[in-house]
């Protein structure tokens, strides 16, 4: 697909569900190998080792000050290796900041997961920084969990962190009973009394901030911030 924003001749074309299979099987496939059974909340220590199994090397102590106030993290692409992460200590060193270092971390993981290869072929070509092999995402906190569609790249990261923290099919399987038992169809109006049990019951399984799961349930269609029209079940 053609990339408009100009910074590729061409770009990786990702539908949600291709995002959140690939993100999912990630996700089950550590906590088998780790724990032996697929369980929720992805802790950070097991979030900390899927993002080391992707990239070659992951500093969560970096001082990205230099880099602007509002980025809290950065992937650095080379020829021939794998991307590395750096996460800003200002997340990792707080408790308060927990959640927003989780989110941090999964969003700089589908950088490198889902966009080496079209550095790494632009890199082949020779013409992006040709003479040094090497480029930068710097990502501020406003795109971490839901940027606009027309920046691809931030945008497929941003779904893809959420995917992570909270796989769809892991989704499904919790909310189900719950929207069977509020006798409606989804999507529900943001603010009602179902969407914010849905949103507590989303932060309570998966350890995520309130806005982190109201992005995911709006993306996954359970919420909407627009009107709702009536159904024959209302």
């Amino acid at each position: 697909m053609d990339d408009r924003t100009g910074r590729f001749g061409k770009r990786p074309y990702y539908r949600e569900k291709d995002l959140d299979r690939a993100c999912e099987v990630m996700v089950r496939r550590l906590l088998q190998d780790k724990v032996g059974c697929v369980r929720f909340p992805l802790t950070t220590d097991e979030l900390f080792v899927l993002v080391e199994q992707h990239v070659s090397d992951l500093d969560v102590y970096a001082d990205l000050t230099d880099e602007g106030f509002e980025v809290e993290g950065a992937t650095d692409f080379a020829v021939g290796k794998r991307p590395a992460i750096k996460v800003s200590e200002k997340l990792s060193a707080s408790e308060g900041r927990e959640n927003r270092y989780r989110t941090t971390l999964a969003h700089e993981l589908g950088h490198a997961v889902f966009h080496d290869e079209v550095f790494q072929l632009r890199f082949a070509s020779g013409d992006l920084l040709s003479d040094r092999g090497e480029a930068r995402i710097v990502c501020k906190r406003e795109t971490m969990i839901d940027a606009p569609q027309v920046d691809w790249m931030e945008w497929q990261a941003s779904y893809a962190s959420c995917a992570f923290l909270m796989p769809r099919e892991a989704m499904s399987d919790l909310l189900r009973p719950l929207v069977v038992a509020s006798g409606k169809l989804a999507p529900f109006r943001v603010g009602s009394e179902t969407a914010n049990v849905l949103i507590a019951t989303v932060i309570d399984a998966f350890a995520v901030s309130r806005d982190a799961a109201r992005v995911r349930l709006t993306k996954l269609n359970y919420l909407s911030d627009k009107p709702v029209a009536a159904t024959l079940f209302d």
